[in-house]
């Protein structure tokens, strides 16, 4: 059995005052268990997102009537709001698992020894943004789904993510400066990659603003645009990120880069191929709930593709403290004779 240390009073005010520095002075996470606290955080903003298409494709999105009550007279669904509303309110939960899991985050970064402050801010951020959204999507259900309101929940959505693989990254770096990796003129045909991945995202978010999934049986407002023609745009934007990535992967073999962005660039390209065939599957046949639902997963596997491709571009060792070597040989004094 291990001994629990008594709390004394001392330990309960500062427990209170700083809990983050309370558990930090109690107790050292390793490495992998930093690295896992990172990813946790990542895994769950996709599923966040996953599980928020759901509710939008099984028309649950006003399961839970008003926010941030299930209901006027009920915190949670009931029983007679049926399917749509444990829908809704369990998308609503899991809200508190990624909070969790940043919260996870943020802690093992700032227990970790050395304590890394850059890691610690972008845990932080995570948890704000997370907040931002929650709160937006409160405002997604009091405007009856807006299709706009929709658009800016997915995206910042996007951003979270963002900030939660740039965190698993640096959690694996050290604090050194940035090393390139490549020269400017492919850093900048990668950053052209991800200006264009993110307005093929954003012109995504249109398509589903216009297209029939509206979230609610009920009369939902739609974006005014022809869902074809948005649609067809959508589809030649993709087609630029395809060549971009092909053009990238080239210049890298080019220029000899090293196999960290190679692998990343390929392992894009894999990524469109397959978001490719299941976003024309889709569209054939007139946008099936389950194949939109794998799209929006398709395109947080994108985007995690996209980052990925821009930090390997870097690097970052970690920087190691010199072992002092052994100490030179004294010569012996000379005795007298």
């Amino acid at each position: 059995m291990v001994r629990v240390p008594k709390l004394t009073r001392a330990d309960v005010a500062q427990a209170v005052r700083n809990p983050l520095l309370y558990i930090a002075e109690r107790w050292t996470p390793s490495p992998r268990t930093v690295r896992r606290a990172a990813m946790s955080a990542v895994v769950m903003t996709v599923v966040i997102v996953v599980t928020g298409g759901a509710v939008r494709l099984t028309g649950s999105g006003l399961g839970c009537p008003t926010w941030p009550k299930c209901t006027d007279d009920s915190l949670t669904a009931t029983g007679a709001m049926g399917f749509h509303g444990a829908i809704e309110f369990g998308n609503r939960m899991l809200t508190y698992v990624l909070c969790a899991a940043v919260g996870w985050a943020i802690i093992a970064a700032r227990s970790a020894k050395p304590w890394r402050r850059s890691l610690t801010r972008l845990g932080w951020t995570q948890f704000w943004v997370v907040m931002g959204n929650a709160v937006l999507g409160g405002i997604v259900v009091l405007v009856g789904l807006n299709p706009y309101t929709v658009a800016a929940h997915f995206l910042l959505s996007t951003a979270l993510l963002t900030i939660a693989l740039v965190t698993w990254q640096r959690v694996r770096e050290g604090d050194t400066e940035p090393r390139p990796l490549v020269g400017k003129a492919v850093s900048q045909l990668t950053w052209l990659l991800a200006v264009a991945a993110g307005l093929l995202i954003a012109v995504g978010t249109v398509v589903t603003g216009a297209g029939r999934h509206a979230g609610d049986s009920s009369d939902v407002h739609r974006i005014p645009i022809d869902w074809k023609m948005i649609s067809q745009l959508h589809a030649d934007l993709a087609w630029v990120v395809v060549a971009l990535t092909v053009a990238l992967w080239f210049v890298l073999k080019a220029v000899d880069a090293p196999v960290g962005p190679l692998h990343r660039a390929r392992d894009l390209f894999l990524i469109l191929m397959a978001q490719g065939v299941i976003g024309y599957v889709q569209y054939f046949n007139d946008t099936p709930e389950i194949l939109v639902g794998v799209h929006m997963l398709g395109s947080c596997l994108v985007w995690i593709g996209v980052v990925r491709v821009v930090l390997s571009l870097r690097e970052r060792p970690v920087a190691v403290a010199p072992v002092p070597g052994p100490a030179a040989e004294q010569p012996e004094p000379a005795t007298a004779g």
